[in-house]
């Protein structure tokens, strides 16, 4: 009896374990989301700091977005060859050389280096964590564990709303110096060295993916792994069907996404779900809330507290996702999510379409401004609790494992590209009279409901899928 018992652990590996080494992966995500939320409260510090006008402060802005494309892109194909766990280490290693360098630049070139370094950790990182998540979490409770990168992402994002606001606050705006003689806005970039530091000595305790252990011939490393995260008998079983999974074809390279027009089908698919993420415009939200919120009317103090109010109702609409994502599925949820944020959009495009100019400065109705402020935050919680975490752990377990480094690094490379291009052209339509937020809310609304449709006829189901199961 007491044999029995003693061996059963082994036997049925440790969900602690797993739990563990996943959240370990999402400082990925946590520092994804503070490094993209913490410019949301500089713009302030840019335009004055370097004599930028809108296009250069929108550049200086959306520069991260090039790296994080070329971050994504490299990521795949470099973890493929090196390994995720890897791959992540030069990631930490990244984010702390541009948090450092972010805070001590003295014009718009060098920020702009320090800001696509801090890209290509971020891309590696989007790409990297919900890889290496997918890889070691046991299929029943995959989705629940994936999803925390979209938790860590939010949580990421909220504590830069925070730390720009108290930091701010503490300094009586982002402009004014603080600490040591340095203006406030680069102490927001200098918090981000804590976490990053933290990742960095955090990887050096976790083990590679198996099944990129097993692609590269290091068969008894990956049994070993896969020993302690899902018990002895099933490790042994599931490193004769990885292996047989690789063996139908060659090892992976970039040239398997290829095939049919241009792509193979599910690689489109990928492509489609990581694009429809950001043509919706949720960064417009996250990168310029503090500048949207002034436009119509609040201060700069109230805007950055509308943007703590935001990341707060993001976190708990992606642990709503937590907790559905293994019940109902992943296309459901992407389904839901198109239509709240379809409807939510259309509402501030009407509210919007009520703001004048006042004294050179974009007003609009107190009651009209409510309805906008809340709609705003309906449609942060409806992305947040389907496209924000699914559209992840879709593309992390969605590829076959031949595909699964290179399919993730080309929908990586377009989910960044589009997302640098929505965030590069709405400072642009803002100052252009007949677009201005109206009409750059209007594009949103439309890209949300063709989203829809994309959902309903391109998404497959993957809930409570082995990753070896899934098809190219």
């Amino acid at each position: 009896m007491s044999e029995t018992t003693a061996d059963a652990p082994k036997s049925e590996g440790s969900f602690a374990y797993v739990l563990l080494i996943s959240i370990v992966a999402t400082i990925g995500g946590f520092l994804f989301g503070f490094d993209s939320g913490v410019i949301n409260g500089t713009v302030d510090g840019l335009q004055s700091a370097f004599n930028s006008d809108s296009a250069g402060t929108g550049f200086n802005v959306a520069s991260m977005l090039l790296g994080c494309a070329a971050g994504a892109a490299l990521a795949g194909t470099l973890s493929d060859a090196f390994g995720r766990r890897t791959m992540m280490i030069v990631a930490a290693v990244f984010f702390i050389v541009s948090a450092w360098g972010s805070g001590v630049a003295t014009g718009s070139i060098e920020f702009i280096i320090y800001r696509i370094m801090g890209g290509l950790a971020v891309g590696a990182a989007s790409v990297m964590s919900p890889a290496y998540i997918s890889e070691v979490a046991p299929a029943k409770y995959r989705g629940r564990l994936s999803s925390i990168q979209q938790v860590a992402i939010i949580t990421g994002l909220f504590m830069a709303f925070v730390s720009n606001y108290l930091v701010a606050g503490a300094a009586g705006a982002s402009t004014n110096e603080w600490l040591m003689g340095f203006e406030a806005w680069r102490w927001m970039f200098w918090m981000e060295l804590i976490p990053a530091f933290i990742f960095f000595f955090a990887l050096l305790l976790i083990p590679e993916s198996p099944r990129f252990l097993v692609a590269n011939g290091k068969v008894e490393k990956a049994q070993g792994v896969l020993e302690k995260l899902s018990g002895a008998i099933r490790a042994k079983k599931k490193v004769g069907e990885i292996k047989d999974s690789l063996a139908k074809d060659h090892k992976p390279s970039i040239g398997d996404v290829f095939g049919g027009t241009v792509f193979k089908p599910i690689v489109w698919v990928g492509i489609g779900l990581a694009v429809f993420q950001q043509l919706v415009g949720i960064n417009v939200v996250f990168y310029y809330g503090a500048v949207l919120w002034q436009a119509v009317g609040f201060s700069e103090a109230d805007a950055l507290l509308i943007n703590v109010i935001s990341g707060a109702v993001s976190i708990g609409a992606v642990i709503v996702a937590l907790v559905l994502i293994d019940a109902i599925g992943r296309k459901p949820l992407l389904w839901f999510g198109s239509m709240g944020m379809s409807v939510t959009l259309g509402l501030l495009v009407w509210a919007f379409s009520q703001a004048s100019l006042v004294d050179g400065a974009v007003r609009m109705p107190e009651d009209v401004g409510r309805i906008a402020l809340i709609s705003a935050n309906a449609y942060v919680f409806f992305f947040n609790m389907s496209w924000g975490p699914v559209m992840w752990v879709a593309l992390g377990e969605m590829f076959p494992n031949q595909l699964r480094g290179s399919g993730l690094a080309v929908a990586g490379f377009f989910q960044w590209i589009s997302n640098f291009l929505i965030t590069l052209t709405f400072p642009i339509m803002l100052g252009i009279a007949w677009i201005g937020l109206p009409g750059a809310y209007g594009f949103y609304t439309i890209c949300a409901v063709i989203s829809v449709f994309f959902v309903f006829w391109a998404v497959k189901e993957t809930k409570g899928k082995e990753l070896e199961e899934m098809k190219g």
